[in-house]
């Protein structure tokens, strides 16, 4: 089982992997795609969202948090081996285990917590809940956003992880991802 938790590592390739983080309908997969097209790369989609479609009810369990880790696991390493010199993440296993710890009384398989821990990213771009919550499917906590928001970013505090957060518009969040990208890249090549 930790095998199929284990992130592929990035270093040895000099690829930038960074992660859009945070709540529900805060612009992260918009800003994933349109990064990914202005970097002429691949991004990683957020694993959960098609798994949970894929359940009659869309109501997840305990159970599920483990299958949604390693799958979003999977795709990750998938795209990391194609990703042309930096990887977009939709989200990764420390946004997993947020949410995990949320709708389950605190509860996350032990390894999940482990590998959200041990995974390293070049950078987390937290996103604002300054975006309209827009309903879908999924969807739920159109009334706990600034909750959220808090969850999320004591855990990347907690976790020790590096961060910015990005508020605005599509093109205002564009214009600090890409800043902080470029940063990276220039540091890596």
């Amino acid at each position: 089982m930790e095998k199929e938790l284990k992130q592929i590592s990035h270093t040895n390739s000099n690829c930038v992997k960074v992660v859009l983080y945070g709540p529900e309908s805060t612009g992260k997969s918009s800003l994933a795609k349109a990064l990914a097209k202005y970097y002429d790369t691949v991004y990683v989609e957020e694993f959960s969202r098609t798994y949970a479609k894929a359940q009659r009810n869309l109501r997840l369990t305990r159970k599920d948090v483990l299958p949604i880790a390693i799958g979003q696991m999977q795709l990750e390493n998938e795209q990391l081996k194609i990703a042309n010199k930096v990887l977009i993440c939709d989200t990764d296993l420390l946004e997993t285990k947020v949410y995990s710890e949320f709708y389950y009384d605190g509860f996350c398989p032990e390894l999940v917590k482990k590998k959200a821990l041990e995974n390293t990213y070049d950078l987390y771009f937290l996103t604002y809940i300054d975006i309209v919550w827009e309903a879908d499917d999924v969807r739920d906590q159109p009334n706990n956003r600034l909750e959220m928001f808090n969850r999320f970013e004591y855990a990347l505090i907690h976790s020790k992880k590096p961060y910015i957060m990005v508020k605005g518009d599509l093109e205002e969040r564009l214009k600090i991802c890409k800043k902080h990208i470029d940063k990276l890249l220039n540091k890596a090549h």
